[in-house]
């Protein structure tokens, strides 16, 4: 189609209106554009477009520059982006007291993420003065609302008694709280609660059902207190190959504790073949950690050598 058919394709009415509509429209598109351009919504998906996906390398510093747009707003979860930007050092230089301030935007308006981050900073002395309070507080903003963790650090505040008086029916509250969401931790020391009778009745059966849901996740301490459980006959039926198994679980994390129990067990035949060579490698990695009954029994095994 030459120039003259494209010129006699309108009418000349219709290409008035057209054009009337272009220079009405123009300054509508541009004001569309500025509102697109600044709004908070539209800066925050552009800093996630940075921090990296499929779509985009990551670019931390375009992504903090977007962040801190939308924040600067007010957006609650631009501030929380921010503020962990600042607190690992991702495209600004690592700054805790910067992190707090977006920590604390963010917190104060109700956001469950930035309230444990506050609180792990007050915990920690990381931007502010170390205060124990002040982390309770923000732990349980954040642990009311369903965290974890928060849940689980509320916790240990009120069994050490720090920033709050020790109250271990309390502690036991926020650690049940925290082991229902299937929180490793927790579960391990609601099963220490049960054990020692701090905050409940004490009750090995329940202590061994906390240990064995922690250990299962293999979390270690746990697969110790099982072990020993099972050795001891504590809350199940003694069961001396269960121990060793459950003590090797440990003693291959580096549990020094579990290394020496299993070193005893090879020694002196419980729940696995008696094996010198076997107790000699266990007691010597838990010895190598400090452990001094460890070094006792290898010293033993060494004399016993000799003779």
């Amino acid at each position: 189609m030459n120039d003259n058919k494209v010129n006699n394709f309108f009418p000349p009415e219709l290409k008035s209106c057209l054009l009337i509509i272009l220079l009405v429209s123009a300054p509508l598109i541009l004001i569309g554009a500025f509102y697109v351009y600044d709004n908070p919504i539209f800066q925050l998906k552009c800093g996630m477009y940075y921090v990296g996906d499929e779509s985009a390398d990551s670019d931390y510093q375009k992504a903090v520059k977007w962040f801190k747009k939308a924040a600067e707003q007010g957006h609650a979860m631009a501030q929380h982006n921010l503020g962990v930007f600042y607190l690992n050092g991702n495209g600004v230089p690592k700054d805790y007291a910067e992190a707090v301030k977006w920590f604390k935007k963010s917190a104060e308006q109700g956001c469950v993420k930035p309230q444990f981050h506050l609180g792990v900073c007050y915990m920690n002395g990381d931007g502010v003065t170390k205060d124990y309070t002040k982390a309770v507080k923000w732990f349980k903003e954040a642990a009311e609302k369903g965290h974890v963790v928060a849940q689980y650090n509320l916790g240990i505040f009120y069994f050490n008694g720090n920033g709050v008086p020790k109250d271990y029916a309390e502690a036991v509250k926020w650690f049940k709280k925290a082991a229902e969401q299937g929180y490793a931790d927790a579960q391990f020391k609601m099963g220490v609660c049960y054990a020692d009778g701090d905050g409940v009745t004490k009750d090995y059966a329940k202590a061994v059902e906390w240990f064995r849901k922690s250990a299962e996740q293999g979390f270690a301490n746990a697969q110790f207190k099982l072990g020993v459980c099972y050795g001891t006959g504590d809350g199940v039926t003694k069961d001396c190959v269960e121990a060793a198994r459950w003590l090797k679980k440990a003693a291959d994390q580096g549990d020094a504790d579990s290394q020496y129990l299993l070193g005893v067990f090879y020694k002196e035949g419980h729940g696995v073949t008696k094996d010198r060579v076997e107790a000699v490698k266990w007691l010597k990695k838990s010895a190598d950690q400090g452990n001094k009954e460890a070094k006792a029994e290898l010293d033993e095994l060494n004399r016993s050598r000799t003779r």
